[in-house]
């Protein structure tokens, strides 16, 4: 194996929440771990909060903050995938307490068990811990149930404490306004941030290789630097991934060393890898491209590049009709107007005035010229775009059907959301290209889906 080349008794760089592989080079961390031990042994806090991207080390911190207690003082429960119902989470936690599968179903039921397996900790000296990992997974209305299960502490201290470990969508949730009262109740609100500089990033990397039982320098300051550049400046787990391909790579090719363009040619692998296959699914959810505001057309005196100025519309107008080859009748020209009557002749007294004779008639008038030939009609407009929504940084549609939008008009929010989490799943089901990526969380995608699709139903 690649450890044994290299004088390693165990590999160094194994994506695992390993405590005896913990570096203190990472101050976030650090900060976190020590924070979250003073609010559960000291603080008698009910609530703290652990919250960064993903790949930064929040489940490693878990492992280490429960490394850390005197198991004899406390009860503990440690979920792992919290994307259930409130029973089902209820359910989890005094299974995992009390070391035996719980068999009650019903909600009131649960809340007097877990109730009751409080107060017999309490008595035996001990105390009630509860972590929830992943905790960006639980859902608003579980949220609030946790809130409520809060209040189940004695007048002068906390029964139990919950720590909360999640990407930053959690974090999200728990500072909206409606979550107010939720989040006073946080003792300790903590976020893990990236190996803060490429001389950290160095100590890692030789102090992971030093606890693997290496005895010699192994990545050149050459290999440092572009594991600083591949692992986006510091994400532990992107170090990970890629020094062990590193190690790999040289222990197939006989290298002394991992020099720079080892480290290059993997961090480029995967590039290569993920990069064009999300550009060619991300090309299918364009809309039809209409013509550009930089498009060259052609004048008689050349050729010329219209300006974005120039360019304020993007339509394209239809060509015009083509002319009729009938010709529209002539107009016939107005006739000359009547000449004046002639002077009437001199008075005489002897005979009578003779009878004027009656002007000729008016001639008809002209014949009205037609009417010209209507415009012609406007070009249908486009059709309303149906529901689109960005997720992940890529444009997908989100169908809803008449009927479920009827539907959950009358429905409670937990019944709302049990068919949104149906819809997320379908489309997520639909749009492969979100999860393409192996650096992407399915889960954290699926929610993102799920919140879009409760803001249409709740709309």
């Amino acid at each position: 194996m690649y450890t044994d080349y290299w004088g390693l008794k165990k590999p160094p760089f194994d994506n695992v929440p390993d405590p005896s592989m913990y570096v203190e080079s990472h101050a976030s961390v650090e900060n976190t771990i020590a924070e979250t031990l003073f609010a559960i042994e000291e603080g008698n806090e009910c609530l703290t909060v652990i919250v960064g991207d993903v790949g930064l080390g929040k489940t490693l911190s878990l492992r280490m903050i429960l490394d850390s207690l005197d198991h004899e003082k406390y009860k503990i429960a440690f979920v792992t995938n919290p994307d259930m119902s409130f029973v089902q989470l209820l359910r989890e936690i005094i299974g995992q307490l009390t070391g035996k599968q719980c068999e009650r179903r019903g909600k009131v039921d649960l809340l007097e068990t877990f109730n009751k397996l409080l107060f017999e900790t309490i008595d035996e000296g001990k105390k009630v811990l509860i972590f929830i990992d992943e905790a960006n997974a639980i859902s608003p209305a579980n949220l609030e149930s946790l809130r409520l299960l809060t209040n189940m502490q004695d007048d002068t201290r906390n029964l139990f404490t919950i720590v909360l470990a999640g990407q930053m969508e959690l974090a999200r949730r728990l500072e909206h306004p409606k979550r107010a009262n939720l989040f006073q109740r946080i003792g300790t609100y903590n976020r893990i941030d990236k190996i803060e500089s490429e001389e950290l990033v160095k100590n890692y990397v030789e102090t992971r290789l030093k606890l693997a039982g290496g005895t010699r320098i192994i990545f050149s300051d050459e290999a440092i630097h572009w594991l600083w550049e591949y692992s986006d400046h510091g994400v532990p787990r992107l170090v990970n991934k890629i020094a062990k391909l590193c190690l790999k790579a040289g222990e197939t090719n006989q290298f002394d060393a991992i020099s720079g363009d080892v480290v290059k040619q993997i961090g480029e692998r995967f590039e290569k890898l993920t990069g064009p296959a999300i550009q060619k699914r991300k090309s299918r959810e364009r809309p039809t491209p209409q013509i550009s505001r930089e498009e060259i057309i052609t004048e008689k005196e050349g050729k010329k590049k219209v300006a974005p100025e120039e360019a304020k519309t993007e339509y394209v107008a239809p060509p015009p009709p083509p002319e009729s080859t009938v010709e529209p009748p002539p107009v016939e020209a107005a006739p000359p107007p009547p000449p004046p009557p002639p002077p009437p002749p001199p008075e005489r007294t002897a005979e009578p005035p003779p009878v004027e004779a009656a002007p000729p008639p008016p001639p008809p008038p002209p014949e009205a010229a037609p009417p010209p030939p209507p415009p012609p009609e406007a070009p249908p407009a486009p059709p309303d775009e149906p529901d689109m929504a960005t997720i992940a940084g890529f444009k997908i549609k989100i169908d809803i059907p008449p009927h479920i939008l009827e539907q959950t008009r009358s429905a409670n929010t937990e019944h709302r959301r049990k068919i949104a989490g149906v819809l997320a799943a379908q489309t997520l089901e639909k749009n492969p290209q979100l999860t393409a990526s192996p650096s992407v969380d399915p889960v954290s995608i699926w929610s993102e889906i799920l919140n879009v699709i409760m803001k249409k139903l709740e709309s």
